[in-house]
C-alpha cells in the first residue's frame, strides 16, 4: 500500500492538529517522545516550537529539547574536519548522551527527570541546565536532523520533507557541503518512509502533509 496522498495545510493548523493528536492520544508510556526531524532549512525548530506553544493548553506539559545542544564536543565532531559528510551524519549527534539523559528518562519505566541541554552549539561549552521534572502525560519535543534510523525511541516522529532542489535552493552556501549527508540519509533511514506524519516543505508557504 502506498503512502496516502499529501494535503495542503498552512503551519498554523499542521502545529494545532499535531498538537490535539498528541493531547488525545495514550504514549506507550508516562510521557510522549516526539521528533520533528528535518533539514535546517526545512525549519524543523518553528515547527517544534509551534507544537509545544500548543500543548499547554490541551493540557499536556512539555519539555523542549533541541537535538544541537547534544552534539558531541567540538574535539570529536571536527577530528576529521569542519566539512566531513561522512562525520555529520553519524558522528555530531551524540545519541549516547541523549538517550542517557533524555529518551530514556521519559521512556517506559522512566523517573520523568531530564536533562534540556548538554551543550551550546556555538561556544561548545556546557550549557549548565538542570534536570527537570516532566510529569507524567508530559510531551518531550525534539527537533532536528538526521534523526531517524538511529534506533532513537520515539513515540511519534514528525519529518520535513525537501526535495533535493529544495534543499540545495534553501540551504546557506556555507552549508551546502552537508547536501551529501541528506542524500545519504534520504537512502539508507527512509526518512518519508519511517516517520508517522510527513511534511512536504518544498514551499515554505505553502506545506502539505500525510495527517
Amino acid at each position: 500500500m502506498g503512502r496516502v496522498q499529501p494535503t495542503p495545510i498552512t503551519w498554523p493548523k499542521l502545529a494545532d492538529a499535531l498538537a490535539e493528536r498528541i493531547a488525545a492520544g495514550r504514549p506507550p508510556g508516562p510521557w510522549w517522545r516526539v521528533a520533528v526531524d528535518g533539514a535546517p532549512a526545512a525549519r524543523p525548530a518553528d515547527l517544534a516550537d509551534a507544537v509545544a506553544a500548543a500543548l499547554p493548553a490541551l493540557g499536556r506539559p512539555v519539555l523542549r529539547v533541541a537535538a544541537d545542544t547534544f552534539w558531541r564536543p567540538a574535539s570529536l565532531r571536527l577530528e576529521y574536519g569542519h566539512e566531513d559528510v561522512d562525520a555529520y551524519y553519524q558522528l555530531w549527534l551524540d545519541t549516547g548522551a541523549l538517550r542517557r539523559e533524555v529518551l530514556d528518562p521519559l521512556g517506559p519505566g522512566g523517573s520523568g527527570r531530564a536533562l534540556p541541554s548538554l551543550r551550546d552549539p556555538r561556544t561548545d561549552r556546557s550549557t549548565r541546565a538542570g534536570y527537570v521534572e516532566l510529569p507524567p502525560g508530559g510531551v518531550l519535543v525534539l527537533d532536528g536532523p538526521l534523526l531517524l534510523g538511529q534506533g532513537l525511541p520515539f513515540d511519534l516522529t514528525v519529518h520535513l520533507r525537501l526535495s533535493p532542489s529544495a534543499l540545495a535552493r534553501r540551504t546557506p552556501a556555507e552549508e551546502r557541503w552537508t547536501l551529501p549527508a541528506y542524500a545519504r540519509y534520504a537512502r539508507e533511514a527512509l526518512p518519508e518512509e519511517a516517520a508517522d506524519v510527513l511534511v512536504r516543505a518544498d514551499d515554505p508557504r505553502h506545506p502539505a502533509w500525510t495527517g
